[in-house]
Order: C-alpha cells, then structure tokens, then sequence
C-alpha cells in the first residue's frame, strides 16, 4: 500500500483514545473528516512529542496540524492559567525561521515538506478586480450582494469603524443576511458570529484582517476586497486562495498577499470560487504593480447598479442620527487608513475627491475633516 493510499484511508477518527475526546468532537463540529496530507504525516510524531519542521502551502492545514497537539499537551498536563504562558506562537521572517530552528530543535527533529507543485493559486480559483468611481460603492456592492443572495461571501474593509457602518445599514435597512467581525468585539461575540457563519449555506460575513487569521470557515464563493489593502508586508506571501471548506486561508493582500485573502474560495480539488477587488479608476496602476510579483488578475465588468439604495442612505445619514453618526466615524477612519496606505503613488489621498469619497458613506455634504489626517 503506497502513501497515497494510507492517506486517503486516514480520518480524524483514528485518533480516537489517542487526543481528549473534547479535541475529536471540536474538529467534528467543523465538520473535518480526514487530515489534510500535512496533517496525516506530520500529527502521528507531534502526538508523539517529537520536534517537527512542516512545509506546505498557504491553506494546506498547517495551523491545526500544530494546535491540535499543543492543546492535547496543556490538557495532559492540566494546564491551568495559573500556571501562566503554556504556548507561544511565533510568526518571523524566513531568517528569523532557520535561526530559532538551530536554537530550539532537537538533532532528532522530523522534517516534513508537502510539494504540492507549491502553487499558491488553485485551478477553480477566478481572480479579478473591478474599476468603480468611489460615489458609486454603496451601490456596487448592494447589487453585489443581491446577485449573490445563495452564495457564501466575505466583505473585507479597512477599518473596524467601517464594518460598522456597513453592517447596520445593510442589516437594518436593507435587509442583507449580514454578520460581521473585526478585533474591537469581544471574544463572544466574534465566536458567537463565528460559528453562525459557519453553520450557514449562504450569507455575508463583513470582516477585517482578523477575519484572516487562523478561522476555519466552510467553502466561501465570493471574496471581495471592498477597500485597498493596506499591509504588503504582512500579504506579501500569500495568493489569493479560496477555501475548499477545511481552512479559510488569510486575506487579500498585495504583493504575493492580496490574494491571500482569497484563501476561501477554491481551495481545494474540484473546487470554485471568486475573488475581486474594487478599485478606483485611479487606482488601476495597482494591477500593473501586483503583475510585476506575477499575479494576474482579470478585469471585471458589472452592470451599473441602481441608484435607488444610494438615495436611500443619504436620506438616512441626513435624517437617523445613529446611522449618521457610524458614517461619520467610517469615513474618518476610511480617510486615516487611505492616507497611510504604504503604496502612496498608487493610493494617494491627494488624488482623492473628498467630497466624493463622502457620499459613499452617505453624505451629501463632505463632513469636517481634520487638517491633521490629511497633512
């Protein structure tokens, strides 16, 4: 019997009296079956307590390869928080990579290397961009959404301010099947909107990076990059990959990143998925930096949207003070991150009407802005 064999006999189940019975019901509830080919090789010796070296691609199962016998161990030694730091969980550059490997590693460590031709794109995958004026956003992704009414997307803006605000209005008065998520909710809340995301077989998840990190989230068609990306450092590995219902990769990012975010939609065999990212017309010299890290998207054409859901949210802002005021936060915070947007030949707020960018949070006059976020 050859590897592929074995592997493609191996479950999750098999570890049955082997981890805490808790682990094996956590990963079923996700809905996991079988290991991933990282995970098949490489949790046999980490349960074994043996230092590993794993290597694969972006959304091959790594992060639960390694959790998954991290927490098995805490359990094992009843690890309380009393007891203070029981992992740390390092993320370094490459260098940083093989020297923390010479100084923590054991002469006996395994090394495990997964080379899946190493592609950082999956075949189902379609990547593109789509150029809107910025007045028009609102509208663009209302009708982006109704298009996709029974499909799963994920929604990525720039600020926690502006999930916000998109949230309530498009929850509230439009009645979209909206979650959202970023860093400044609490913990129960972010899992509670979690794991209803997970559940469903359609619906909108509006999100920030934190959406990106480590959430395993069922087959995603749709990722949409709403605002610039704003960490090449950060996304400067990652593809825009699409999930494949075990592992929702990170996030849109540029470089190698932008797409990363992309980690949910077609990741997988046999799989398809979507991702796109709105641009202004601008901005479109972005295209051309991201073909120069050899990623190649297409360009998208949709239909002009209404205007009617435009009317509507100017009629809100200028009369509902809550919407109004999440707007106004939105915009500021929309404005701040633009203007400290690494890649300032491309994202340049000189080059941005304000008085424009202001009606895609709904107001018909540009709010004060202070001169201190423009300098």
């Amino acid at each position: 019997m050859d590897k592929q064999e074995v592997l493609s006999q191996s479950s999750f189940s098999m570890l049955e009296g082997k981890v805490d019975s808790r682990l094996l019901a956590a990963v079923k509830s996700m809905k996991l079956i079988k290991p991933t080919q990282i995970q098949a090789e490489t949790l046999p010796h980490l349960l074994m307590g043996k230092d590993v070296v794993g290597a694969s691609k972006t959304g091959s199962g790594k992060t639960l390869a390694f959790l998954l016998p991290v927490i098995e161990n805490l359990l094992r030694m009843k690890f309380t928080r009393q007891n203070g730091v029981g992992c740390i969980i390092l993320s370094p550059t490459h260098n940083k990579v093989e020297k923390l490997a010479k100084l923590a590693l054991r002469s006996d460590h395994i090394f495990v290397c997964i080379n899946d031709d190493m592609q950082s794109t999956v075949s189902g995958l379609q990547q593109g961009y789509c150029l809107c004026c910025i007045e028009n956003r609102i509208p663009w992704l209302y009708k982006m959404l109704k298009k996709g009414k029974k499909m799963k997307i994920m929604v990525f803006f720039s600020s926690c301010k502006s999930v916000d605000f998109h949230y309530e209005f498009f929850k509230v008065y439009c009645k979209a099947p909206v979650l959202s998520i970023h860093g400044k909710q609490t913990q129960a809340r972010r899992k509670e909107t979690y794991l209803n995301f997970l559940r469903v077989e359609s619906g909108v998840l509006f999100c920030t990076d934190v959406a990106a990190r480590g959430l395993d989230i069922p087959s995603v068609d749709w990722i949409v990059q709403y605002d610039a990306p704003t960490d090449p450092k950060k996304h400067a590995k990652y593809l825009l990959l699409i999930d494949y219902s075990i592992k929702i990769s990170r996030m849109l990012c540029y470089s190698r990143n932008i797409f990363h975010r992309v980690g949910r939609t077609a990741r997988g065999l046999n799989k398809k998925g979507n991702a796109v990212i709105l641009l202004r017309p601008e901005e479109e010299s972005f295209i051309e930096f991201v073909k120069r890290k050899k990623i190649y998207l297409d360009k998208y054409s949709f239909e002009n949207p209404s205007e009617e859901v435009q009317t509507m949210l100017e009629m809100l802002v200028s009369t509902n003070g809550v919407i109004k005021t999440l707007a106004r936060k939105a915009y500021l915070a929309f404005l701040r991150s633009y203007k400290t947007h690494p890649l300032k030949k491309i994202f340049n707020i000189k080059t941005l009407d304000l008085k424009l960018a202001a009606r895609a949070f709904g107001f018909l006059e540009q709010p004060h802005v202070d001169c201190s976020i423009l300098s």
